[in-house]
């Protein structure tokens, strides 16, 4: 049974909940590494822009201070190499390690006139005149040959000269690609670990609920003593369990109810029924002429009204998903055709043909008396309003997990006012002279061994009803060891 009912686990609810709340969670901390990655690129261009700005101011003033002879540039180039070693976050280790900094001071006219750096800076010239460069506002600039931007600041003096300052924003990449990395690593092994608690957690409590259903889907019409698993927590789910055992309850206390007054009503009725017919055939014996013509009218009369008793009852619980069945492996084949061997003499002799389309043995788990009776009142219609001449036709086949049942005709078919409800009480065409409980018997039958039937007119003419009824998931065996 736990097989059936037990969904594959990317199918449970247990999955779905998981997958949603990891979802939920691996968003949410995705936003808040998105802040924090934010925040710590912010706070390192803050430390970049506050030394470059710094040590710019500083450049400028000992380039005010030094004397424009011959080691002019020495010493400048000198205190600008000292400020490279001063770079926060630097890469000590690199094929390049010069190239992180640079150092270039204009003249008055806007030529360069100093340079400290990789290279001869020309490249990095041009994309400083290329660039609004402004004292205390560090600039980023694109370089041609480097494919990391550099961070510039620049700082004017005295006498008309400016001195730019630029770092390479490598080192910085590089912090910054290092906590995405070591983020990810960590993000996915928490998403990981919260997906396998949540889904732990969740399918252990659901199972629970699993055991409800499985439980809940054996307690069938004829077994209503049965009662889902409970648990000594005070949770949802006890909550749910202990509430669905309460309602059994009183469907069980509802249904022996409906029983007792059912039985108690037919034996009252049947009882005097069962007089009055044996005091008619007794009568029989001795009767003669007409008066015998009276009493086989009236012993016909009786059992009409004994079938009539019975087939309402039967529908009335049926309805109510009261109608008790006795199980047992039932080969529809089998019956089919001994019920056809049973009407074919009756169908001849009112020259209808019959005819069985059956793949072979075909086994349910059914009531077969209830299955008789089915069928015989399939049969009883043909007889009654199927005109001579006409045939009927048998097809019996296995469509998934189910026995589909057919019957089709060439006769005239339903009337039409009733065609959409046939299966209802007391409903029946303007030329029967029955009770309108045939075809509800038929559908009650059906849905109380947990399968349908269907009606409808045939095109050009004729009726067809299916049956469908649950195949049993126990091997066949032949009837000859039963």
């Amino acid at each position: 049974m736990s097989s059936k009912t037990a969904d594959p686990p990317l199918r449970s609810a247990a999955w779905r909940i998981s997958l949603w709340a990891t979802l939920a969670y691996a968003c949410g901390t995705m936003m808040a590494f998105a802040g924090l990655h934010n925040f710590v690129a912010r706070d390192l261009q803050r430390r970049n822009d506050a030394w470059l700005s710094g040590e710019a101011g500083t450049l400028a003033d000992v380039a005010e201070r030094t004397p424009k002879d011959a080691l002019y540039g020495r010493v400048v180039s000198e205190v600008a190499e000292l400020a490279e070693k001063e770079v926060p976050d630097r890469l000590l280790s690199g094929p390049t390690p010069d190239d992180a900094v640079f150092f270039l001071q204009t003249g008055a006219g806007g030529a360069m006139k100093l340079w400290v750096g990789a290279g001869n800076g020309r490249a990095n010239w041009q994309a400083i005149q290329s660039a609004v460069i402004t004292p205390g506002s560090p600039t980023d600039i694109d370089v041609k040959g480097f494919a990391i931007p550099y961070r510039v600041a620049a700082a004017a003096t005295n006498d008309g000269s400016r001195i730019y300052l630029g770092l390479s924003e490598r080192d910085q990449l590089r912090v910054l690609r290092h906590l995405r990395q070591r983020f990810l690593f960590l993000w996915l092994l928490l998403v990981l670990l919260g997906f396998g608690i949540v889904f732990a957690t969740t399918r252990r409590m659901l199972s629970h609920v699993r055991k409800i259903t499985q439980a809940a889907s054996r307690i069938g019409h004829s077994d209503l003593t049965a009662r889902v698993p409970t648990t000594n927590r005070n949770d949802e789910v006890s909550h749910l369990a202990h509430t669905l055992n309460h309602m059994l309850e009183r469907i069980e206390n509802a249904m022996h109810q409906l029983h007792t007054i059912t039985d108690a009503l037919a034996h009252d009725l049947r009882s005097p029924l069962t007089a009055i017919r044996g005091k008619l055939e007794m009568s029989l014996s001795t009767a003669h002429g007409g008066q015998a013509e009276s009493i086989v009218s009236a012993l016909e009369e009786v059992d009409r009204l004994t079938d009539f008793l019975n087939k309402s009852l039967d529908v009335a619980e049926a309805k109510a998903d009261a109608l008790r069945l006795i199980r047992s492996p039932v080969d529809l084949d089998e019956v089919l055709r001994i019920m056809i061997n049973l009407y074919e003499p009756s169908l001849a002799e009112k020259n209808i043909r019959i005819a069985l389309d059956s793949r072979g043995p075909l086994k349910i788990e059914a009531d077969e008396g209830l299955i008789h009776r089915m069928l015989a009142n399939l049969f009883d219609n043909e007889l009654k309003h199927l005109p001579p001449g006409h045939s009927v036709r048998w097809k019996l086949e296995s469509a998934g997990r189910s026995a589909l049942l057919t019957l089709e005709d060439d006769g005239p078919g339903f009337d039409p006012e009733i065609a959409a409800r046939l299966f209802e009480r007391r409903v029946k065409g303007n030329a029967s002279n029955g009770h309108g409980l045939g075809m509800a018997f038929v559908d009650a039958v059906a849905r109380a061994h947990g399968g349908s039937a269907t009606a409808c007119n045939r095109q050009p003419a004729g009726a067809r009803i299916v049956i469908a009824l649950p195949v049993s998931a126990f091997p066949f065996a032949p009837s000859a060891s039963r």
